[in-house]
């Protein structure tokens, strides 16, 4: 329920600016998947295994000590966070190496914590 502050005073609709408006609208589709990337990301588990990703290529195992939940969990979260391709994946021998997809998740992530005031 939207509080006081958040309403008009009165109900007036400027025709020209929501035609505007309107008219810069995207796809459905680009906005169903903006609001699955920030829903993977809205997970602190898989928000802090992006960052631990921000730098440098991790395995399964150190992501799992580094963020402290267990491997299964780690396995989980990489698979979501995989389909949505923020991150990717490398075999290296039976090792397999996580890191972030392209740039475009480094710059995301880097607005987003900047917004929130701890970058």
């Amino acid at each position: 329920m939207a509080s006081e502050q958040d309403r008009c005073e009165v109900h007036v609709i400027h025709p020209e600016k929501v035609a505007e408006a309107r008219r810069r609208l995207l796809d459905d589709r680009a906005y169903a998947s903006l609001a699955e990337t920030f829903g993977a990301l809205a997970d602190s588990n898989r928000a802090k295994i992006v960052y631990s990703l921000l730098e440098q290529e991790l395995c399964v195992c150190d992501i799992a000590a580094v963020v402290g939940i267990s491997e299964s969990a780690v396995s989980q979260h990489l698979r979501i966070l995989r389909n949505l391709r923020l991150v990717k994946q490398r075999k290296e021998g039976r090792m397999m190496y996580y890191s972030l997809d392209d740039d475009h998740i480094h710059k995301l992530l880097d607005v987003c914590l900047e917004h929130v005031g701890h970058d």
